[in-house]
């Protein structure tokens, strides 16, 4: 699974800034996602933005303080260079949606076209594309709204919901009052293939009448079949049960809401999993190159960019505890060191 957070967009937006016209005027960005990429660069280059449907209409977003200073705050029709953005291009259905809406307003202006990825650096309906990215993939923006979701297996608690405090965790009332009423977190617009949760199989009718109420979809849920929590502690049984179902069902992928689960359940499983908490997909084989690619991209350009002997040390070391989890970096750290 080729998965790209908001930090990775930012970096490939920061990367490619040198690719456009220095003299851009306005960044326009496609409707939902290209928002998101428009002000990216917006606020990078420090350029005045909106959206398709207000340019159209004329209207700009209210720029700040600092910009209004900078002698940025102007009408579209004094805008003559426009940067057209997409988060991201697949068949050019919303591109070429995008320039039929601009040729037919009237508006004058030179116009490009652009999206941060793309299947290929080269596509007829766009300019500019930023850094290819080939399937399958998900973003950080999209992965709940994503098709790949009847392919997956999602945690319950820290993803779908919050996390339930130490006070509402008392297998009791106060965990049944919690079940009943818990916050939303991340709303699915997709069925869900697989819930996997460490909730206890009693806790079934309360966490059904929950995603019913919330409108969520989903063909199973799976749940752990143990008396009660202090059996699951006993056990430990939280990571190796959701690895040992994602091991033998055909998900492609394990959204998990916590790090060191996430780590625990790859290494058991033998396959992808993406963590809620860093936005970052850990893989079984930790030095393998879709994971030491991922890890590179989670780091700050500044680091990316050394190339001193130091420097490379420094990010060996920073990929090393992003993909293994600070324990797993402690145990190879000493396991290299032990005497032959």
């Amino acid at each position: 699974m080729n998965y790209r957070s908001i930090s990775d967009m930012n970096d490939a937006i920061v990367r490619n800034l040198h690719r456009l016209p220095r003299d851009i005027d306005l960044v326009v960005g496609v409707p939902r996602s290209g928002i998101l990429a428009a002000t990216l660069v917006s606020l990078t280059a420090n350029i005045p933005m909106t959206d398709l449907d207000s340019f159209l209409a004329g209207r700009l977003y209210t720029s700040g303080l600092t910009k209004r200073w900078a002698g940025l705050d102007r009408q579209t029709s004094e805008m003559r260079k426009i940067l057209v953005i997409d988060d991201s291009i697949i068949g050019g259905t919303a591109m070429r949606d995008a320039r039929e809406k601009v040729a037919a307003s009237g508006i004058e202006g030179d116009f490009i076209f652009a999206a941060v990825f793309g299947l290929s650096l080269q596509h007829e309906e766009t300019d500019v594309v930023f850094e290819v990215v080939p399937h399958p993939r998900m973003f950080q923006w999209n992965f709940m709204h994503h098709v790949f979701l009847e392919q997956c297996c999602v945690d319950i608690d820290g993803v779908l919901c919050l996390d339930p405090t130490e006070e509402e965790n008392d297998d009791g009332p106060a965990y049944e009052k919690f079940l009943a009423g818990a916050r939303p977190l991340l709303g699915p617009t997709r069925k869900i293939g697989w819930l996997v949760t460490s909730r206890l199989e009693k806790y079934r009718k309360l966490t059904e009448a929950w995603l019913e109420e919330h409108g969520i979809r989903y063909d199973h849920l799976v749940m752990l079949d143990l008396p009660n929590k202090a059996e699951r502690q006993r056990l430990g049984a939280h990571g190796s049960f959701k690895a040992g179902f994602y091991r033998k069902s055909d998900a492609i992928l394990f959204i998990e809401s916590e790090h060191q689960q996430a780590l625990n359940i790859a290494e058991l499983s033998g396959k992808p999993v993406l963590c809620v908490e860093t936005n970052v997909v850990t893989y079984p084989n930790a030095l393998s190159l879709p994971a030491l690619e991922q890890a590179a991209r989670n780091l700050p350009t500044r680091l990316r960019q050394v190339n001193s002997p130091g420097g490379r040390k420094a990010v060996a070391k920073k990929m090393a505890r992003l993909l293994l989890g600070e324990r797993g970096y402690e145990s190879v750290k000493n396991r290299v060191r032990r005497p032959a």
